[in-house]
């Protein structure tokens, strides 16, 4: 039975990798440690709560007792890191709680893996030839593109929030780790995920909800900032991929080549709730929910466009999308229909 220490794994994007792994390989035991802040859901795994090969610790990765006793006690053999601190608002009126989680937290893992898994620099300790720690970062490292280009692995990182400055630096300590001791480390850049398990600040969910319970649906500055969206599922098929098939010391971009701006995103999500759950049959004075649509004060260092190139994992990996915008957002307006039992 081979251990992976998967960080963060009752989040978002985590717990939808922990059930992807769970599913696809019935010799994995897996260590799932995620400190349950407000961005954490047990329910997200609650079909494998029975489930032997699943084990959930309570604790932060800061912690170096706790992470060493993993590592001993279980035998780790590879790390996916996704703990993190991740709401740009939240990083912008609070940020030292994003350097100590994202950079130190990072520190604790990285440092854990070394001692367990080498002797000294390049001398890796018998029986750990193949263990690796993937690190699972974000596009928006890369800083704000114009109207055309994208994302390349080898684009200079160029962060404008404390949030992607604090993934910026987990980054070059997991590229560091690997040059400097020859810890084998694969990084990972994703762009925007959506899908079930999603936090209820994040866009796709707050337009959901707002329109759901008839409020305002509040969209920032002039709603035409630019994502490349990615379904959350082929996210985690992605990260599998690169988890053991990457090269050691390499980076791999995973985008959904699906670029939206948010108007586009808002528009697309109110034609369908009106579809699967029109407001004549729940709300007063609703004829449509883009009725509920409103615009709010951008938020500071907005960037304008990311978009991701993601042909290196796409040709040499040999990962593939399986889900385009249009047929990703109905499974995930069906997800939260189901989830508020509409």
């Amino acid at each position: 039975m081979k251990s992976i220490l998967v960080t963060g794994g009752a989040g978002f994007i985590g717990s939808n990798f922990v059930l992807h792994l769970l599913e696809k390989y019935p010799d994995y035991q897996i260590i799932n440690l995620d400190k349950l802040t407000y961005a954490a859901n047990k329910d997200y795994l609650v079909s494998a709560e029975n489930n032997p090969r699943h084990k959930l610790v309570v604790g932060d990765i800061l912690d170096k007792e706790l992470v060493h006793q993993l590592f001993s006690q279980h035998e780790i053999s590879g790390v996916v890191h996704f703990a993190a601190e991740s709401h740009v608002d939240n990083s912008i009126s609070g940020p030292a709680v994003f350097i100590e989680t994202n950079v130190k937290g990072t520190l604790t893992l990285l440092d854990a893996a070394r001692a367990h898994w080498l002797d000294a620099p390049f001398k890796v300790k018998a029986g750990k030839e193949k263990c690796r720690f993937l690190h699972v970062s974000t596009d928006e490292v890369y800083g704000s593109l114009g109207e055309t280009g994208l994302f390349r692995e080898d684009t200079a990182y160029a962060p404008n929030s404390p949030y992607s400055a604090s993934k910026a630096g987990s980054d070059f300590l997991a590229r560091a780790w690997h040059h400097t001791y020859g810890l084998d480390t694969v990084i990972t850049n994703c762009s925007n995920n959506y899908g079930p398990h999603q936090h209820n600040e994040k866009l796709i969910p707050t337009i959901i909800r707002k329109a759901l319970a008839g409020e305002k649906i509040p969209i920032y500055g002039d709603g035409k900032n630019v994502r490349d969206w990615l379904y959350v599922r082929d996210h985690c098929a992605g990260i599998d991929l690169a988890f053991h098939t990457g090269k050691a010391g390499e980076t791999y971009n995973i985008g959904g080549r699906n670029e939206r701006n948010n108007l586009q995103i808002v528009a697309t999500i109110t034609d369908l709730l009106q579809q699967l759950a029109p407001p004549s049959t729940r709300l007063k004075g609703v004829a449509h929910y883009k009725d509920l649509i409103t615009f709010v004060t951008d938020r500071p260092g907005h960037d304008r466009r990311y978009a991701i190139d993601a042909t290196k994992i796409e040709t040499q990996l040999g990962w593939k999308a399986a889900e385009n915008f249009e047929s990703g957002i109905k499974k995930t307006v069906e997800w939260y229909l189901k989830k508020y039992s509409l």
